[in-house]
Order: C-alpha cells, then sequence, then structure tokens
C-alpha cells in the first residue's frame, strides 16, 4: 500500500508544552480518516502539520512521498486540499463565494491581478454545485450562513484536484438539518474513487461520514487508538478518549456515541 501521510513520533511543543506529544500515525492511499478527541486534544494542530502549515519540534512529517523541512512548501501546499475554520478567518468578507473557490488554484484568498480561464471558472461551479451552493455563487462570502461558508470551503478545498484533503471540523455550529446534508454530501464524497484521500477532524461520532475506513481518537496530545474504523471506534476506546463512559453503536454506515447510565 502507498503511504499518502505519515507521522513518525511527532510531538509540536509551544510554550514549553506538548500540543502533541510522540504522535506516529499512517495514512495510506485511498482511506478516509476521521480524527476524533475533546478540545485540546490536538486535532487541529495534527491537521497543520499535514496541511503543511506547521513543522514538527520533532520527528518526522512525510506527506505525499516528501518530508517536511527538506521540501519546498509552497509546491507541496497546492496538492494538498484545506477547509478549515482558520483559513475562513483570512478570506475577505467582501468576497464572492466563486472567487473564494477558484482563488484556490492560485493558493490565495482574495481575487486581485490573477487571471482565471474559463475552465476554471466552470469548476469553480461545478463544486459549488456539487455541494448545494450554486446559487449563491455571487454572494458575497460575509453574508452566508455557517452552513453555506462550510460548503464553499469544502469546495475550495477540491478546486485543485488535490492528491490529499483535510476537512477541519466542517460541521461545526451547524443545525441537525445542515449538518445532516454535509454529511451525506460528504459521504457521497467519500465513496468516490475520484476523491482524494481524507482527513477529517470532528468532536462528535455522529458527525463521520459513511464510507469513512479509519479512524484516530486523540487525547491531549497523544494517540489513544488508530485503525480501521469498527475495529477501533469501541465504547472502550472512546471511553478513554473522553474520560467519561461512553457506549459507541453502529447503525448502518453511521455511529453514535452516548453517555453510560450510571444509575
Amino acid at each position: 500500500m502507498s503511504v499518502a501521510a505519515a507521522l513518525n513520533d511527532v510531538t509540536v511543543r509551544r510554550r514549553g508544552s506538548a500540543i502533541l506529544d510522540g504522535v506516529s500515525l499512517e495514512v495510506g492511499e485511498g482511506e478516509r480518516w476521521a480524527v476524533l478527541g475533546p478540545n485540546g486534544a490536538g486535532k487541529s494542530t495534527l491537521v497543520r502539520l499535514l496541511a503543511a502549515r506547521l513543522h514538527p519540534t520533532s520527528g518526522s512529517v512525510q506527506i505525499l512521498g516528501e518530508q517536511l523541512g527538506k521540501v519546498d512548501i509552497f509546491e507541496l501546499r497546492p496538492l494538498i486540499g484545506l477547509a478549515s475554520q482558520e483559513l475562513a478567518e483570512t478570506i475577505p468578507v467582501e468576497e464572492s463565494a466563486e472567487n473564494v473557490v477558484v482563488t484556490a488554484g492560485y493558493g490565495v484568498v482574495g481575487r486581485w491581478r490573477e487571471q482565471y480561464d474559463e475552465i476554471d471558472l466552470d469548476r469553480a461551479r461545478t463544486l459549488l454545485a456539487a455541494f448545494g451552493v450554486r446559487h449563491l455563487a455571487e454572494r458575497m462570502f460575509g453574508t452566508l450562513s455557517t452552513g453555506e461558508r462550510k460548503r464553499v470551503l469544502a469546495a475550495r478545498a477540491l478546486m485543485t484536484d488535490p492528491e490529499l484533503l483535510l476537512l477541519d471540523e466542517p460541521a461545526a455550529g451547524l443545525d441537525l438539518g445542515g449538518r445532516e446534508s454535509l454529511v451525506r454530501t460528504l459521504g457521497r464524497l467519500a465513496k468516490d474513487p475520484a476523491t482524494p484521500v481524507t482527513v477529517l477532524v470532528t468532536h462528535h461520532v455522529e458527525e463521520i461520514p459513511p464510507g469513512y475506513t479509519h479512524v484516530a481518537l486523540l487525547r491531549e496530545g497523544g494517540v489513544v487508538a488508530a485503525g480501521p474504523i469498527a475495529e477501533t471506534l469501541t465504547s472502550q476506546n472512546l471511553t478513554r478518549t473522553f474520560g467519561l463512559p461512553l457506549i459507541a453503536e453502529q447503525r448502518g454506515e453511521r455511529f453514535t456515541a452516548r453517555s453510560l447510565s450510571l444509575s
């Protein structure tokens, strides 16, 4: 199996504290990974490493056959599709949804003097349509709802036809209907062989789309468990990850978790 991304004994320290501590993880071609854990577990830091937007304090990070620290990250980043709140906060509020998507081709946020071919604009519109927001192409990003922004960012992440797709809490802040609609769309993508290797971060088991093959559970900067989702997303592992008794259940292609009654 070809490896798309790998962390080997990776530690990230800030102000003397370890955000990630001795993390090793391997993501193979064709796999769809969900990364779960409580606040402060290191999930978003893991995404920043995989997005080539952060270097480890120690250990090695391999992305698409290249090692961070030994590669021009500006050549690597166009191969990585990213949707995150951190990215969303850098997008000019007056930018149109269509421009938010198409500017990924140049790796910028905010259209300026760069020129785009009609084929690029057509791809941006097709991706917006795939996420159900084609009708918002001319709307300003700042006027969109939370759910609409999430969909536009997901479309942007696929604009460059990346080899690695990173989705950092794509359903955060959505209501139940918005969450289920997005999860359904992401599930269709997960089952499409043309979709790149995907890593999705979430706090909630219910937000894992159908078709995801693997899961990594993080707590306090370390890996509690990682592997095939059916074997790894267990009540025991969830309990260790979140620090309270939990029961994991699988219903069809979806997972749920609930607290264990102590009465």
